[in-house]
């Protein structure tokens, strides 16, 4: 495959802003002050390149680890429920670059690490309404299950909150 991970660097930041907000509403918008404060909340922040290319990002996703200072309901429903897991804030592959593997190359980055971090699930949600059908479906796939639903932003969202254990076999 001609696609690389690497962490996601400063330079990358107006790119990376691009595409989260052409993903909205599959995931929430920024402007650059508050994605930098999200970046730098992280436990991890990584992107796909394309080889050729290694400065032209193609999809990222942004984690966070057990007990990470973050404000998201989402995050916060994880944590009430689990002292061993890792979080999936975020994860956007571009329009152009889909189909082409980078959603699972960048899964098993997510599951390498949180195998390393030595926890035993991985967590994420999914809009159930604004319905959001391919990724829930590419969930299901990776070995994703539905754990739970919970309304969002006022009542305006519905996610489907998702884990799969931190077992490669699985996948």
């Amino acid at each position: 495959m001609p696609y690389s991970l690497r962490p996601l660097l400063p330079a990358d930041a107006a790119t990376v802003l691009g595409l989260n907000n052409a993903a909205v509403p599959a995931v929430n918008a920024h402007d650059e002050a508050s994605l930098s404060a999200l970046l730098a909340a992280s436990s991890h922040a990584l992107v796909v390149v394309h080889d050729a290319a290694p400065s032209e990002v193609l999809g990222f996703a942004v984690l966070f680890g057990v007990g990470a200072d973050y404000a998201s309901e989402n995050y916060r429903w994880f944590s009430t429920r689990s002292d061993s897991f890792l979080y999936v804030d975020r994860i956007v592959v571009s329009p152009e670059a889909r189909n082409q593997g980078l959603g699972v190359l960048l899964y098993t980055a997510i599951f390498t690490a949180a195998g390393a971090a030595e926890v035993g699930q991985v967590f994420c949600e999914v809009n159930s309404a604004p319905p959001n059908p391919r990724s829930l479906a590419f969930h299901s796939r990776l070995g994703f299950v539905p754990i739970g639903e919970q309304a969002t932003k006022g009542g305006t969202v519905v996610v489907c909150l998702l884990s799969a254990p931190v077992d490669p076999g699985v996948r």
